[in-house]
Order: structure tokens, then C-alpha cells, then sequence
């Protein structure tokens, strides 16, 4: 489980520097790399790198939302600049 949060949390943040579909895959996948990582860090039972990689996993899938979000924001603000200077 810590090898494919692990993953999803590296593609969130490869995504996150994408052109446009990117931004909203960075987010998908930084959601999931969120609760796999939460899968693999909660089970006490497993040896401390599985759980140190879950919440690595979650620290990178959180970065990886965030710029995501970033970009739909800034594009959002470029949106709104322009209907205004147009308008």
C-alpha cells in the first residue's frame, strides 16, 4: 500500500506541473495519494518504513492538491482579470 500512495503522491505533484487537464488530474490523484496514505500509516501492525512512507505519502499528496488548486485559482483570477479589462 505505501509503494502505490507513494506513487499517486509523485504523480500528483508531476501533474501539477502539466499543461492545462493537469492541474485537475494533480488533484485527483493528491486526494488519493491522501487516503492511501492514511490507509497505510493508520495499521500500527505494520514495521515503522510502511507507515513513515504513508505519511510521506499524504505530505506529498497534500502538496500535490494544493498546487493543483493553485492553478485553478490563478486561472480562474486570469479569467476573471480579462472579462473585466474586456468588459
Amino acid at each position: 500500500m505505501a509503494h502505490v500512495a507513494l506513487a499517486l503522491a509523485l504523480s500528483a505533484m508531476i501533474a501539477a506541473a502539466l499543461p492545462s487537464p493537469g492541474l485537475f488530474l494533480a488533484i485527483g490523484l493528491g486526494i488519493a495519494a491522501i487516503g492511501t496514505g492514511w490507509l497505510g500509516y493508520r495499521r500500527p501492525g505494520d514495521p515503522g518504513f510502511t507507515r513513515l512512507a504513508g505519511a510521506a505519502a499524504i505530505t506529498v499528496g497534500v502538496v500535490g492538491c494544493l498546487l493543483g488548486t493553485l492553478r485553478v485559482v490563478l486561472a480562474l483570477a486570469a479569467i476573471d482579470h480579462l472579462e473585466r479589462m474586456l468588459g
